[in-house]
């Protein structure tokens, strides 16, 4: 692609492949450079849902919540291979939130957002099955709503995916260590690992994450006002704790939920926490705190009590929020804020918290501050393998049944659930069969490694095991380390 191009993405998170996408899509020559991987950080540290943010509701943020129910079902629409629907309980414990303000909360989520594609809240008595064998004793009652669960680094990669269909320059592993403004251009240097090279652009978007204000400090060659305030969330995965796909959100004593939701098949998601972080991004971690914090969070309601040492896995990201002097982090807003910089010649937009189901309105919006041409296009237009029925996943894998005699029918969901449609772009169809090569793993085989690497930008085994997928909960060691030495060769 020649230079200068239209607009440089800064941050391969969702917000940095939403602008990049959308940008390509109206005819922009544009370039997204990440220091890492695509979704390396805060983009697949989520609690992986796309919803309204039902608490959300208690601070009044009901623009942010229409916005945030309406985008659920573009999204639904446009990604049903990664976007999948869900339905959880909320218990009513008597020392919290009244019931009465829960079902007014549930009414206002079921009607603000224009809700067509998923089924409205009910009330559910918790003495009955399922949950009896589930929940402590003394929980009677709770209601049961919608919301959609999410592959949170593939809802990235797609997007950065499409955006290269469409003419964009993607190149990861590629930092930007350095930007000057000249006159009406931006000149850009960055650095992978076969040194320094600079490009030069019109506009830049800004959209780090929580190396934004960084970013911007770099770019303008002064100190500026600190926009962020950074708040840790941790998860815990444990092994499964009831059959069944219903998730449950608990409330907290201090006014927080948590989270325990069906994952991978196996598995239980808990969380979220919301602490105050002060470190370096690249290093997060759970503490031990947050551990104890999320076992007492759904200990209070869980007939089988959890342990910190009980989980096979955790995970933690930094989420990088607009410092609104919110008193805690769990009040601070998950709304999205811009500013641009102009002064002088070309523009640089730089982008300030956010989340991941309004992803899509927040590249809008950003084009629309760098007055950028063309009509916005992204709220009909499928992603890479989400041209199938919203509930098209059982009728994919019957299509697909001929994949037997070569894995499980587990493995086959798996693939469907992943790539959708473009299943066939790696195996082709049961007429016209493609070539698998070696088998690398269980259920993985060389064509799926080579997709990955030549279209979805993975390149090293880490990529694929934690962030095309999550196979590195299902593989022994021995699957992980073939997949890693594949990438190595």
């Amino acid at each position: 692609m020649s230079e200068p191009f239209d607009l440089l993405v800064i941050g391969g998170g969702i917000n940095g492949a939403g602008i990049v996408r959308d940008a390509a899509g109206r005819g922009l020559s544009v370039l997204l450079v990440e220091k890492d991987d695509l979704a390396a950080h805060t983009s697949s540290a989520s609690t992986k849902l796309v919803h309204g943010g039902l608490r959300y509701l208690e601070y009044y943020e009901f623009r942010l919540v229409r916005e945030s129910l309406q985008e659920r079902e573009v999204l639904l629409r446009n990604a049903p291979h990664i976007i999948w629907p869900m339905r959880f309980v909320l218990p009513h414990h008597s020392g919290l939130r009244p019931a009465w303000l829960l079902r007014l909360g549930l009414f206002l989520y079921d009607h603000i957002g224009g809700r067509k594609l998923l089924p409205p809240t009910k009330s559910v008595n918790l003495r009955e099955p399922p949950h009896a064998a589930i929940l402590k004793p003394f929980l009677e009652r709770g209601f049961e709503y919608s919301d959609c669960w999410v592959e949170d680094s593939r809802l990235v990669v797609l997007n950065a995916v499409d955006a290269k269909e469409r003419g964009a320059d993607i190149r990861t592993r590629t930092e930007c260590t350095g930007l000057a403004r000249e006159g009406d251009m931006w000149r850009a240097t960055l650095r992978d690992a076969a040194g320094e090279t600079q490009v030069s652009a019109r506009m830049v978007a800004n959209a780090a994450g929580p190396w934004v204000d960084q970013v911007l400090q770099r770019a303008l060659h002064r100190n500026t006002p600190a926009h962020l305030r950074l708040v840790k969330g941790s998860h815990l995965i444990v092994p499964k704790l009831w059959d069944g796909p219903h998730c449950y959100i608990f409330q907290n004593g201090d006014g927080r939920i948590c989270f325990a939701i069906p994952y991978e098949q196996d598995f239980t998601l808990l969380g979220t926490t919301d602490e105050a972080f002060q470190g370096d991004p690249n290093e997060v971690t759970i503490s031990q705190d947050e551990a104890a914090y999320i076992c007492a969070s759904v200990n209070e309601y869980l007939a089988t009590q959890v342990r910190p040492e009980d989980a096979v896995s955790s995970y933690s990201g930094v989420r990088p929020l607009y410092e609104d002097a919110a008193a805690s982090a769990s009040e601070v807003t998950r709304d999205y804020v811009f500013e641009v910089d102009g002064e002088g010649g070309a523009p640089i937009l730089s982008v300030f918290g956010g989340k991941i189901t309004t992803f899509r309105k927040l590249a809008e919006h950003a084009l629309e501050k760098l007055a950028v041409g063309g009509k916005p296009w992204t709220d009909d237009a499928p992603l890479p393998g989400g041209d199938m029925p919203v509930a098209g996943h059982a009728a994919m894998v019957r299509r697909h049944a001929w994949l037997r005699q070569y894995m499980r029918i587990e493995d086959i969901a798996r693939l469907v659930r992943a790539y959708g449609t473009r299943i066939e772009h790696i195996f082709g169809t049961e007429e016209a069969p493609r070539e698998l090569g070696a088998k690398i793993a269980p259920g993985v085989f060389e064509a799926e490694l080579q997709y990955l690497r030549d279209v979805e930008f993975a390149r090293t085994g880490e990529d694929v095991l934690w962030r095309r997928s999550k196979l590195g909960l299902h593989l022994n060691e021995a699957g992980r380390s073939a997949i890693a030495r594949w990438f190595d060769a």
